[in-house]
This record gives C-alpha cells, structure tokens and sequence, in this order.
C-alpha cells in the first residue's frame, strides 16, 4: 500500500468519526433546588407529658382487728374478688369464749335488776304503808323516815342495776363484733395484691395481710407546674369558673413505659390547690376507665394533656440546625441566597413539627429540606427551565 493511500485512509476516518461526533448529545449541567415554605401561623395541639403513676379509685390496705392466729387464706395473688368475698379467717375460739361470757354476765345483770327492782317495789309499799300509819298518827316519824330512806337505797340499787345491765349488753355487742372480726371480708370489688402472710401466722391488728384493688376506675397520679395555677389567677378566674374549666379540659391519654397507649381516654378529677414546696407542683389526678383490667396499682407511664396552641408559627424539625446551644435556619432573602439566622424554638410534641418564638416573622421563606448542606450565601431557588414545544 502507498504512502499517499495511507494517508486518504486516515483522513476518511477522522471526517468520519468527527461526524459522528458531532450527532451526540453532550451532557447539560442541570441545578437541583431545595425545598423551602413560606412562615405562617396556624393553631396546633401540643401535649403536655407528665409522668404519672397508676393506682386504684378504691385501694384498700387489708389489716386485722384482732389478734390471732391466721387459720385460712380463702384467695390467691392477682385474683379478682367481689364486694363481701371472704378473703382470711382468724381463728375465733377465743372471741367466741369472750361473747359467751358476756352473754353470762348480761343475764346476772339482768337478774339482779329484777331482784333490785322487785325490793325497791316492797320498800316503796313499805313507805306508803308507813305514811298512811303516820298521817294517823299511829307510827312515830322516825319509822317514816327510815322507810322512806329504805325505799331511796332500792332505787339507788335499781339505777346501779340497770347500768351493770348497760354494761354487759355492751360487752356482749363488742364480742359479736370481735367475733365477727375474725372473718376478714373484701370491703370493694377489685383484685388481691401481695398476700404477705400464711396459714398458721400470728397476726395483730398491725399486721398487712394484701391490698385490695379496686380496679374498675384507675387514677393516674401526676404532678403538674404551678405555672397552671398562676395561670388560673392571672386569668381571675373564679371557683365556679375553675370548675367548669376542668370539666372543658379535653380526654388525656395514658402511655406506658413500653410506649404502648391505653386504649381508653381518661379525664382530669382533681387538682389539689396545695403546691408542694419542694417541688412547686401541684397534685393532680386523672381518672381511666378499667372495663378490661388491664390497669394495675403500681403501673408508672405518662399521662398526655393536649395544649391548644393558637397563632403560632409552626415549621418543620428538618428546617432546623441545631449549633451546640443555638438553633439556626437558612432564610432564602430576595436574591434567592440563603442566610443562617438565629431562632428560638420549643418542641410541638408531634415528633415533626417545632414552633418558632422567635427570629422569623410571618412571610419569612425558609429552607425545609437540605438546609444541612447548605452554606451562607449560597443560592437556592433557581428559575424553571422552560418547556419545549412539540
């Protein structure tokens, strides 16, 4: 092959593949642009969280009041008993012993008022008898005196009788009682705490056999800042006003601690008027539907109030910087560039949204998503490209 042929070769492919370049499409370089909102107020619901304790409307503290020996347990741990279920069973010998021996006495009680009041009778006709003779002026008026003091001495004796008779009936009274003291009986429906005894135990009456839960309706103890209540004043609200803003406020829910929440809402009952001043809190209780028994004494979680917000604005938690103590966004200015500024937050509580107090104003645009890549001055609204024509 010649030289000069070579060379037509060469300047064949290179046209060639000069052409071909030229049909390819190179890449454009497009601009990607941030998310961004516009600030405006709105209403929001806020909760407020307080860590609460679960306990039953009618806990009652199972104790004797006798002492003696513990015969019988008549219910397990856990178990759900009704009002006047017997629970546990003193031994009662001794009580019975006692109420026999008070019925004893309050019969020779008995007796001896009627032999008492049987001789103030015959001192009493011995008297008038006396009398009559005296008016006659057949006996002397030391035999009127001495029958007429006779007859004061019967009396005596009567009245002497009748509180010994007061006495035993009292006696007998109080050994039925202790007596029936021996079978102890659920005062509420509810389910059986810790039994902490055994057949066989002494006890006394400071003795703590179980707790008795009355489950039906739970309370959920929590305290709540004094600001609520200063709150309340600043407002002048009145007693009956306070009132009735309790029965506005709205359901709480209870979370336990495993972030489950009871499916039942439950209502704020009291708020104790008392703060504590270690603390600067005030008691408050909020009552839970039990229907299922899923509710138990003891239970800890946290009971959620809803807040109404109103006016506030609201922006999202992916807009905000968070620089050591400070919280930054970028707000986009006029030219399209973003500038960091310095807000203050608190949190909505919704795990999404933050509210802004201050460093934005209504109007305000600012960067939602990216804000993390951005830098001062940087531009992030670009102009859309413009769409071909067919």
């Amino acid at each position: 092959m010649s030289r000069s042929l070579v060379c037509k070769c060469a300047c064949s492919l290179l046209v060639l593949a000069i052409s071909y370049s030229c049909k390819i499409d190179m890449p454009k370089e497009t601009q990607s642009s941030y998310e961004t909102m516009t600030v405006e107020k709105k209403s929001i619901d806020v909760p407020m969280k307080f860590s609460a304790k679960m306990k039953g409307q009618a806990d009652v503290t199972i104790m004797p009041q006798v002492s003696g020996q513990l015969m019988k347990i008549y219910v397990t741990e856990g178990q759900q008993v009704t009002k006047g279920q017997t629970l546990f069973v003193i031994d009662s010998r001794n009580a019975q012993h006692e109420l026999e021996s008070a019925r004893a006495n309050l019969q020779a009680a008995n007796a001896n008022l009627q032999a008492a009041r049987s001789q103030a009778n015959s001192a009493k006709l011995e008297y008038e008898s006396n009398k009559n003779l005296y008016d006659k002026q057949i006996v002397s008026n030391y035999m009127l005196e001495s029958s007429l003091n006779s007859y004061k001495q019967a009396q005596a004796a009567v009245s002497q009788a009748q509180a010994s008779v007061s006495q035993a009936q009292a006696a007998v009274s109080r050994a039925r009682v202790n007596l029936g003291f021996c079978t102890i009986s659920s005062p509420v429906s509810g389910i059986i705490g810790e039994i902490s005894v055994h057949a066989g135990d002494q006890v006394t009456p400071m003795t703590q056999l179980t707790i008795v839960s009355g489950n039906s309706q739970m309370e959920a103890e929590f305290s709540v800042p004094e600001s609520i209540l200063e709150a309340m004043v600043s407002s002048g609200l009145t007693r009956e006003d306070k009132e009735r803003h309790m029965n506005e406020l709205p359901d709480v829910s209870f979370v336990m601690k495993n972030g489950t929440e009871y499916p039942h809402k439950g209502r704020i009952v009291s708020l104790t008027g008392v703060v504590n001043a270690s603390t600067g809190t005030l008691a408050c209780k909020a009552a839970f539907p039990n229907p299922d028994g899923h509710l138990f004494s003891g239970v800890q979680g946290t009971v959620i109030l809803p807040s109404r917000r109103s006016d506030v604005m609201v922006i999202p938690q992916s807009a905000v910087l968070r620089l050591q103590d400070k919280s930054q966004v970028y707000k986009v200015k006029s030219d399209s560039t973003a500038t960091a500024v310095t807000v203050v937050i608190t949190d909505a509580g919704n795990g999404k949204d933050v509210i802004v107090t201050e460093g934005l104003n209504v109007g305000d645009r600012i960067v939602t998503v990216g804000a993390n890549n951005l830098q001062e001055g940087q531009r992030v609204l670009f102009p859309a490209e413009p769409k071909k024509k067919d």
